[in-house]
């Protein structure tokens, strides 16, 4: 009986350590994509309120000892201006960019594989060709991230009324995986806009109202 107990134990000991070490993020995580929508679409409650839910999720996960923001515009805000200098690195700590320039350029590492949420999963369903190659997901996608910012992260008049309409308002979006309709079409941050700012618009684009988060520090 004892025997039992302590193998119990040992099995429950092994589960708790494994679901630690499949959130634990890295200790340089400066970037994620949010792994839920605050719940009103667009209406996130302002930037006040975005900045927020990003600190929020990243609590969760242990990584609220640092300042986070969303990466979003308004119509007085670029949102390179407001996410820090840099450099940043995702849950696993991969790099993500090195500075502000770099994140807007071809040379930043957002991709299917490193635009990950808080929690180490990937907003986008992967799959992959004989050769092993990231393939355009087929079915339900989660690619579409919500920015109202052009490609050089300044503002773009596509803001949901600066986060906080739900309803009939749109919004300028990325998409998490570089992959678009057409070939050479694969901005993370500004591809189109959406069809509202509701749930039930957004989605069926390919997004959950989804957006990136990064630290300041």
């Amino acid at each position: 009986m004892k025997r039992k107990t302590v193998l119990g134990g040992l099995g429950l000991l092994a589960v708790g350590i494994g679901v630690a070490f499949a959130q634990a993020p890295a200790p340089n995580m400066s970037f994620f994509v949010t792994s839920t929508n605050p719940g009103k679409g667009g209406d996130l409650g302002g930037l006040a309120g975005a900045d927020a839910h990003c600190q929020s999720l990243a609590q969760a996960v242990g990584a609220g000892n640092k300042t986070w923001r969303a990466y979003l515009s308004t119509s007085t805000v670029d949102a390179k201006d407001r996410i820090g200098s840099g450099p940043w690195y995702n849950v696993k700590g991969e790099l993500i960019a090195q500075n502000v320039a770099d994140l807007h350029s071809p040379n930043n590492k957002i991709t299917a594989e490193t635009a990950l949420t808080e929690k180490g999963t990937a907003p986008v369903y992967l799959t992959r060709n004989a050769a092993g190659e990231v393939q355009r997901p087929s079915g339900q996608l989660a690619h579409d991230i919500l920015t109202g910012t052009n490609e050089d992260g300044t503002k773009h008049e596509a803001t949901c009324n600066d986060w906080t309409d739900g309803a009939d308002a749109t919004a300028m979006l990325g998409h998490a995986d570089r992959m678009g309709r057409n070939p050479g079409v694969n901005s993370w941050n500004a591809i189109h806009t959406s069809q509202g700012c509701s749930m039930d618009k957004l989605t069926p684009s390919g997004g959950t109202g989804l957006f990136y988060c990064f630290a300041t520090n």
